[in-house]
């Protein structure tokens, strides 16, 4: 059969963020000219955001499978086991291109989307996280924009009465044109009560439940599939407007609905609306579905089918329920006071078929529209890593100066003026917050508690895709270690510029593939994600931020203990290797103005002895504290250590590490953990039982300074530099 071509509709189809190709594609597909509603539909499900056309062949590496993965990639959010019939449903994903235009709606719809990617499975969100990337501090949009994208996360977060518990927040000339607003939701969800997509009951109602469909949001996961330019604000119509209340209502009747054996499938309305979620559902199943555009409930008066398909109005839900129980269904959301109306059926056709006024108004073959989506091993180069870094006398100052010049640079300095604004505190099961890395949740009504984080590196990234990647999931996996916890699973939220540009694309391919190395390396799986591409402004792309967000198990909250000094006369310890790598470190970049070196190297028989070690101090009460050394290095972390109790340190260099004390005091070398204890001696005998690098470095006292090198810093000064940087 020849293929099919016409020019009469292909300008629309170019203004809808299709190809030439893929319009001739959709000829081919319907045998026939596409009208409107078609071409929107097409041109949402074949969008970047929709259907990771650039990437999926290469997500498709990614390790996926161990024991306790209940629910894999594909679903709205992944699940694992974590014993006791306890499942743990999460996702991050990004809500980048709204937030830059609208902040604050940007940014809470970004929240209320990924809680309801959690509880369509069932699950009862329990924690919310969030990972910020903005631009440099003095830019002139930058407080507007992260006064804006806060307030929105604690707006949506605080009403919905969902604790948000950690995040990050990292600062970059690169993201000044294109911010980065991922959140991330964790659920809780009995093991043998999940729920999933897939419409393959031939004849079942479906029903269409929650807020009312208006005109906001069209077009938002196209817009999310271009980059910026300097009309991009003109698109504030594209993005969504949130009400955390309805979504509150929302949740406890789904949630009551689920305990009814009613429903057989349930999808969000997120991107790309009711055309993602009708059309998800039923290729899932590998059915069709039938939708009458009269019995959608509006909020805005002669919508058009077009309208009512692509809108991306918030707190929706498309649900396929046994027909004999619609009645039930509308009970229970009319006492919840939102909509519920059956507006069509599951079909035998395989196909979408829309009708309005009795007429049919679209008919388009599920397939091609999902997983038939158009698929591109796009052209990629091996991207330039930098060379690596050796110490130049003229980029020593002196540690006093370096340590005030680290400690209040945005990407380090507290952050508190953002999660001040979050109420982490709501639902009563929050352990830990904030002023960790990660956060904890109790299981309600036990002693076991899921600890979660979020993490990335963009400058290590920018240097070295492969080890800057990895190092994320392993940076990630460390945050669990130090609170005691199990790491078990991953989501992942990759943040890239234009995936047509080949160096671009090469960070994109060889991000996966470290991330993939570091998974299966570290038997810690990726059970969900999102990725973001075209995240660029005037043809300049962001620092590659492939964000991390990892999940773990406390088994006994009892076994957790803090992460700063809490007793005046304990020893302190460095456990792993040190060898001063200042590649790429914030030394450089904040006290020397470089953005140069490859990223510190990676051990992944280190990282796993060295974890082991860790869980068994912590197993035994041998520590007092511990923490894992990053960003800054070891005299940043000290400083952090010993703000929350005023608690004073003596460091020294120990004489068997020949390196300079720039190098001992800012490097960033991995695996490595600072403790405190009162059992030297037991834990250098259990350090060689396990083969680890132990450096005896100095001890806390209670003078309220740091001393080091013959240098002294007054604790209150500067702590005082910490915490006056952002403020907004």
């Amino acid at each position: 059969m020849k293929p099919m071509k016409s020019n009469k509709n292909l300008q629309i189809a170019l203004e809808h963020g299709l190809s030439e190709e893929e319009y001739n594609k959709i000829l081919d597909i319907l045998g026939r000219e596409p009208n409107l509603t078609e071409l929107g539909i097409f041109s949402v499900m074949w969008s970047e955001h929709c259907s990771y056309k650039s990437t999926r062949i290469h997500l498709k590496k990614l390790h996926t499978d161990e024991e306790w993965v209940i629910c894999p990639p594909g679903e709205n959010a992944g699940i694992i086991d974590i014993g006791d019939n306890d499942a743990i449903a999460f996702k991050m994903e990004s809500h980048n291109h709204p937030s830059f235009i609208e902040p604050y709606q940007g940014a809470a719809t970004g929240v209320g989307g990924i809680l309801r990617d959690v509880f369509t499975m069932g699950a009862r969100p329990i924690a919310v996280l969030d990972s910020l990337r903005f631009g440099e501090l003095n830019h002139d949009k930058t407080k507007h924009l992260m006064s804006g994208v806060s307030a929105g996360i604690a707006g949506y977060g605080n009403c919905v009465g969902v604790p948000n518990i950690s995040g990050d927040t990292i600062f970059h000339k690169s993201f000044n044109g294109n911010i980065l607003v991922n959140a991330m939701c964790v659920g809780h969800v009995d093991k043998d009560k999940i729920f999933y997509s897939a419409a393959s009951k031939v004849g079942a109602s479906v029903m269409y439940v929650g807020a009312k469909t208006g005109r906001d949001g069209i077009h938002g996961a196209t817009m999310a599939s271009q980059e910026f330019d300097d009309e991009s604000e003109s698109k504030r119509p594209t993005v969504q407007v949130g009400d955390p209340f309805k979504e509150k209502l929302l949740i406890e009747a789904c949630l009551e609905l689920m305990n009814t054996d009613s429903i057989i499938a349930i999808q969000d309305m997120g991107a790309a609306g009711l055309t993602s979620s009708a059309l998800e559902m039923s290729d899932k199943g590998g059915t069709g579905i039938e939708l009458n555009m009269d019995l959608v409930p509006q909020r805005e008066k002669n919508m058009t089918p077009y309208e009512i398909m692509l809108s991306e109005s918030q707190e929706r839900m498309l649900m396929v329920i046994k027909p004999e129980k619609a009645e039930l269904a509308k009970e229970i959301f009319s006492k919840w006071d939102l909509d519920c109306v059956v507006i069509g059926q599951i079909t035998d056709t395989k196909n979408l078929i829309l009708k309005k006024n009795g007429k049919v108004v679209a008919e388009i073959p599920v397939s091609p529209l999902s997983n038939a989506a158009p698929k591109y091993d796009r052209p990629w180069e091996e991207p330039k890593i930098y060379e690596k870094y050796k110490l130049q006398d003229e980029d020593c100052i002196n540690l006093v100066v370096a340590l005030g010049k680290i400690i209040s640079c945005p990407d380090i300095a507290s952050k508190h003026s953002i999660y001040e604004q979050y109420d982490c505190g709501v639902m009563n099961d929050t352990v830990k917050s904030h002023i960790v890395a990660s956060g904890v949740v109790r299981i309600h009504n036990s002693e076991k508690a899921v600890a979660a984080t979020t993490d990335c590196t963009p400058r290590y990234v920018a240097a070295n895709p492969f080890i800057g990647a990895s190092q994320a999931v392993v940076k990630a996996y460390r945050n669990l270690i130090v609170l005691g916890a199990k790491p078990l699973a991953i989501t992942n939220c990759l943040n890239f510029g234009n995936p047509e540009r080949p160096d671009v694309m090469g960070q994109i391919v060889r991000s996966v593939d470290g991330i993939n190395e570091a998974c299966k390396k570290l038997s810690f799986p990726v059970v969900s994600g999102n990725v973001s591409l075209y995240n660029e402004t005037n043809g300049k792309a962001i620092q590659p931020t492939p964000n991390i967000g990892a999940v773990g198990l406390i088994e006994n909250l009892k076994k957790t203990i803090p992460n700063y000094f809490t007793n005046s006369k304990h020893d302190i310890f460095v456990i792993g290797k040190t060898k001063g790598e200042l590649g790429s470190s914030v030394y450089l970049r904040e006290c020397v103005g470089k953005e140069i070196g490859d990223c510190p190297t990676l051990d992944y028989d280190e990282e796993i002895k060295n974890a082991n070690y860790v869980k068994e101090l912590i197993e035994k009460d041998s520590i007092s504290s511990v923490n894992t050394i990053s960003n800054g290095g070891l005299l940043t972390l000290l400083a952090k250590m010993s703000f929350p109790v005023d608690i004073g340190v003596k460091v020294f260099q120990p004489e068997e590490l020949n390196i300079e004390p720039i190098e001992f005091y800012f490097g960033e070398d991995q695996a490595r953990y600072v403790v405190s204890t009162s059992d030297k001696d037991g834990i250098i005998a259990l350090a060689k039982k396990y083969k680890v690098d132990l450096y005896h470095i100095g001890n806390t006292n209670s003078e309220s300074v740091i001393r080091f090198d013959n240098e002294l810093v007054d604790i209150s000064d500067i702590k005082q530099q910490y915490n006056q940087v952002i403020n907004f």
